[in-house]
């Protein structure tokens, strides 16, 4: 009988497996705002840049993938994204918010299947009577001749129970189907928000290593400054000391002098900042870290930027918006499962006795099967608010999706227009630095003949040194600007990078689940 009655709620519940699919039907948006279409080129097209001194790679769909900071051709750069890759706190934070989503699409999966308990009682107990293996609690009692109750207690009875039990609740409505696709969605929600997180400490990282070394371009500019300075004192001195010059030319030339060491020195907060920052990054203690000095890379390197099509594609915080809507999608069908009854099959089979010797006997077994349903009748509007509330998270994150697009390719156009324009500036910069260091080179021939002051030869220092570091500057923006360019692009990765919903639901690895020391 056991045996016919679990085929019985088997074939029941396969029959059942079968059930409807409440809840709308998910497609992924395809326009931006409105179903704008997208645009055939980006608003700052490679013809922009000609002339500018960087081009855009080609072919012009190409993409970058993977270590996307390798085309700088740094190796103390490579270095460091290996390092952070491994040692970032933030990124390791990001993977496990990942990892506790994989664990609750587990949680949520473990509903389809029946529950299965065991039971397993010894109770011995005293005050009532056995009759034939069974016992009461009833007590016999006296009355004495002074009105007073005397119970007289019987010997103590023993009672063995054995029972297995399951319960199962048919998901024929795909309430549980959804809240697993819900789950799943989450999980590839914050798989993207892990890969957009690694994102942008990778390029944080990139923008904090170019700004150093562009600290360091100033540090060796105003230390060949000083030098030069040094130099024109002492000559300043010697035209003095033999009655050439007056006394003015060498307060000026000490003051021009002073000045310089004075900026030189201050050059050192920027830079310990930065290389601490880094430290942080890559997981190391500021205090245990330092880098050497290094050379400012030239210009940026040719970047792939491809069609503005593919940028819904590479970029993972649009794909996290669009997993977002996906979830809340799946949680309308969840609350829209909770109009409809609820099936529950239970049965159990155990053995009942007052003997271990005999607890397995077959008129000790015991057992049921059964369905039972349940329906709301009436929940004050419960059911139609939850319903409302899930469509309104779904309308939010539609509007997030289409924000997240259109912020990605006002990024893209922003970057490009940065890099195309400060290029062309830096090419102007370093003519001025040309003519300023001619402008210098003439005034102190100049002044060495005795036509002009000392004056003019300080004027036309201080000229070129401030071309020299515009240009320097200009050169750091430049080079963080296509860092920022690669960024908005989505880096090396691609929505086809992103885990499935089958991958997320696979069970975790025992180093991935263990406790991190």
């Amino acid at each position: 009988m056991t045996r016919r009655a679990g085929c019985i709620l088997l074939s029941l519940g396969f029959t059942l497996l079968g059930g409807c699919l409440i809840g709308p039907r998910y497609r992924v948006p395809n326009g931006t705002v409105d179903m704008e279409p997208l645009p055939g080129g980006y608003k700052e097209n490679p013809d922009r840049f000609k002339g500018s001194g960087w081009k855009v790679a080609q072919p012009s769909d190409a993409m970058l993938r993977g270590q996307w900071w390798k085309i700088f051709r740094d190796p103390e750069l490579n270095e460091l994204e290996d390092s952070l890759a491994i040692n970032n706190q933030n990124i390791k934070e990001y993977f496990e918010n990942f990892m506790e989503a994989r664990a609750l699409v587990g949680e949520a999966n473990a509903q389809l299947y029946p529950t299965i308990t065991a039971d397993a009682s010894y109770l011995r107990s005293s005050g009532g009577h056995s009759s034939g293996g069974s016992s009461t609690s009833a007590a016999s009692s006296a009355i004495t001749s002074a009105g007073s109750a005397v119970t007289a207690a019987s010997s103590p009875v023993t009672s063995i129970m054995t029972a297995l039990n399951l319960s199962w609740e048919p998901d024929l409505w795909g309430r549980i189907r959804n809240q697993v696709r819900a789950a799943q969605y989450t999980a590839q929600v914050s798989a993207a928000d892990l890969e957009n997180e690694r994102l942008t400490e990778q390029s944080t990282l990139a923008v904090y290593y170019f700004e150093l070394c562009g600290q360091d371009a100033l540090e060796k500019l105003y230390n060949d400054t000083i030098d030069a300075d040094r130099k024109a004192l002492a000559y300043t001195k010697a035209q003095y000391d033999t009655g050439i010059t007056d006394q003015i030319a060498v307060v000026e030339a000490t003051n021009t002098l002073q000045n310089a060491q004075a900026t030189a020195t201050n050059l050192g907060v920027l830079r310990a900042q930065y290389e601490h920052a880094i430290a942080v990054l890559v997981g190391r203690v500021a205090s245990n870290f330092s880098l050497p000095v290094h050379n400012l890379t030239a210009t940026p390197p040719p970047i792939p930027v491809g069609l503005p099509s593919q940028l819904l594609e590479r970029r993972p915080d649009i794909a996290a918006t669009e997993r977002a809507m996906a979830a809340a999608n799946a949680q309308i069908g969840m609350a829209e499962a909770a109009y409809f009854p609820t099936v529950t099959l239970s049965t159990n089979s155990g053995f009942q006795s007052n003997a271990f010797n005999n607890l397995f006997d077959e008129h000790n077994h015991n057992w049921s099967i059964g369905p039972s349903v349940s329906e709301t009748i009436f929940d004050a509007g419960l059911r139609t608010a939850t319903v409302h509330q899930y469509t309104a998270t779904y309308n939010s994150d539609l509007a997030a999706y289409r924000q997240s697009v259109l912020t990605a390719f006002q990024q893209v156009e922003d970057y490009l227009a940065q890099v195309r324009i400060l290029s062309n500036q830096l090419q102007i910069q370093r003519a001025a630095v040309q003519s300023g260091a001619q402008y210098l080179t003439l005034e102190m021939g100049r002044y060495q003949t005795g036509i002009d002051p000392y004056v003019d030869v300080v004027t036309a220092q201080t000229t070129l040194l401030t071309d020299q570091q515009t240009a320097i500057n200009v050169q750091v923006q430049d080079m963080t600007g296509a860092v920022q360019l690669i960024e908005a692009l989505g880096g090396g990765w691609d929505k086809s990078d992103l885990p499935n919903p089958h991958m997320v639901a696979k069970w975790p690895s025992r180093s991935e689940t263990a406790i991190q020391q």
